[in-house]
């Protein structure tokens, strides 16, 4: 971005300054290590200068906030104009429970809903199901029918908020009791906005709350995209996850390239059903972690953004600007959390934040320094939220617009996270593609690699880890932990046996024959799903028609 005079100046009076004051201070003093590197192994260099970035162009690069390529941001006034949504993750025990807390945080000034649900409602899997035992309400609120989500969002109305729910293999069937709901509200579909995760590719990846096969599964994906985008106009329709990708332990770069694979294979199912990519892809979202390297993050963001632009223009000929741009949610790194010395938590979760509104995220939930311990009890979730708070009112930072451009170390490692996300993307598309490379193990690899590499380092001292490998000290027991009353289990139980008992057995029997039809001939599910919760159908009754007609999927193993 230099003139070539300007460059050569740079040169030569860096040249003298390593032969001058650098050499003299290394003989005296030398660094505190042989090589610098990342959290994600990336090397560090001593210092950045306009030579580090001189093959970019600003306009073409950078350019401005709002506009192509949105390196800068996908809003022109980004967070002068308003903050990010702080949208705390959160939901526990029964529905009434969760109730309790989504009215507490918005009372305290949370600006948007993100319900947690248990594993047997991840799973697809009732209350009362012999797997369900022991696990109902443990780490997430247990949902098994529209009763339930009713209690959960008793007083709340749909129209005011926005909700995202972090839900898979079930989406379609929490979404349509969403939708049952905001009906009952008197709340049009058209006025109802929030995320529903519906990223299922990534459960493959990493996580492993699938249900069905892949194809099957993808089929189940893009019938909640393609109904949204005809009746549901404000909803975001997935939210393609590098979170947990991140998690299990890749890099940044890995997080970034897999989760935009991963959006790439939504997109390319989307244009085979036949729809217009200008129509569906506005509505695609992101969902990011934030580690406590700051300008790693900040360039990782940046990255993505300007990647994921020029996919959606080059490869997909999408002409909207809103199909081009990143918009994502951040949460920051669980995987960060100690449960020695947990108030170091806070300081790591507020670096955490900072990274990612540095890097111009649209929404964020902030971690309960608890959270290694135990469910975030009041006190621990008011700090993270607050934590936020500080962030937005307090650091200066949202007073302009991405304020780290034209740093030459996060520019230049901007590019090189862009670079090694196009590497992946390309070796992706050689071996055929995401689908194809999740069921050959190859992302799956990657991901064990970085994250053995990583655990080496913490085991051998080779990167610190304040309170685990470096600092440690002894420590009381914990005190005053949140615990889970265990008797919700039995609880969800008498519920639905009483729902069962009660329930017009007519219309439930006909609308689960209806979800059959609709699977079994190709058609839409939605209508058909929506209709079978009004019907009081259970999560698990529904997911079990699936289940007879899909099978239920089991992964390959790699070694």
């Amino acid at each position: 971005m230099a003139g070539v005079n300007k460059l050569e100046e740079v040169k030569s009076n860096r040249e003298k300054w390593e032969q001058g004051p650098l050499d003299k201070a290394l003989s005296r003093f030398g660094e505190r290590q042989k090589t610098f590197t990342s959290i994600s192994g990336t090397s560090i260099n001593r210092l950045y200068t306009p030579e580090d970035i001189s093959e970019g162009n600003y306009l073409t690069d950078l350019g401005f906030p709002g506009d192509y390529p949105y390196t800068r941001g996908v809003q022109p006034t980004m967070y002068r104009g308003r903050f990010w949504t702080m949208r705390q993750y959160a939901g526990f025990g029964s529905a009434t429970e969760t109730n309790s807390r989504y009215r507490y945080l918005l009372e305290k000034g949370q600006t948007g809903l993100s319900v947690a649900f248990d594993l047997p409602t991840q799973a697809g899997y009732d209350s009362d199901h012999a797997l369900s035992m022991g696990e109902v309400g443990k780490v997430g609120v247990a949902i098994d029918s529209i009763d339930d989500m009713r209690l959960l969002f008793d007083r709340i109305p749909l129209d005011k908020v926005t909700t995202s729910m972090t839900i898979n293999a079930p989406a379609t069937v929490l979404l349509a009791m969403y939708l049952a709901l905001a009906e009952e509200q008197n709340v049009s579909w058209e006025k109802v906005g929030g995320t529903v995760q519906n990223d299922v590719l990534k459960e493959f990846i990493c996580r492993g709350q699938y249900i069905y096969p892949p194809t099957p599964t993808m089929r189940l994906t893009v019938d909640l995209i393609e109904f949204c985008q005809q009746h549901v106009p404000r909803w975001n329709t997935i939210s393609i996850s590098g979170y947990h990708i991140r998690e299990a332990g890749s890099t940044a770069a890995q997080e970034m390239a897999f989760t935009i694979a991963d959006g790439i294979a939504y997109a390319q199912a989307c244009v085979d059903r036949g729809m217009d990519v200008d129509k569906f892809a506005g509505r695609l979202s992101f969902f990011f972690n934030s580690f406590t390297n700051v300008l790693e993050e900040v360039a990782k963001f940046r990255a993505g953004r300007r990647y994921w632009a020029r996919v959606m223009k080059e490869r997909f000929g999408a002409k909207s600007s809103r199909s081009m741009m990143l918009r994502y949610h951040v949460q920051t790194g669980g995987v960060t959390l100690t449960a020695q010395q947990p108030l170091n938590n806070i300081v790591r979760v507020g670096l955490q934040a900072y990274a990612a509104a540095l890097g111009g995220c649209q929404s964020l939930h902030t971690n309960s320094y608890d959270e290694a311990l135990c469910l975030p009890t009041e006190g621990a979730v008011t700090v993270a939220l607050r934590t936020q708070q500080i962030v937005a009112e307090e650091s200066g930072s949202t007073d302009t617009i991405d304020p780290l451009a034209g740093s030459y170390y996060v520019e230049s490692l901007t590019d090189q996270i862009e670079a090694e996300v196009d590497a992946y993307i390309k070796k992706i598309d050689a071996k055929g593609g995401t689908l194809r490379a999740i069921e050959n193990g190859y992302i799956q690899k990657e991901i064990q690699n970085s994250a053995y590499r990583f655990q080496k380092e913490i085991e051998a001292g080779e990167r610190a880890y304040v309170g685990i490998n470096k600092y440690q000290m002894e420590e009381p027991p914990p005190e005053n932990l949140l615990r889970i009353d265990m008797s919700v289990g039995e609880k969800e139980s008498a519920k639905l046996k009483k729902l069962r008992a009660e329930r017009d057995q007519v219309s439930w029997q006909a609308s689960l024959d209806r979800l059959r039809e609709a699977t079994d001939t190709g058609e839409n599910v939605m209508p058909a799903v929506i209709d079978a919760v009004k019907a009081k159908a259970t999560v698990g009754e529904i997911c079990d028609v699936w289940r007879d007609l899909f099978g239920e999927y089991r992964p390959k193993e790699f070694v």
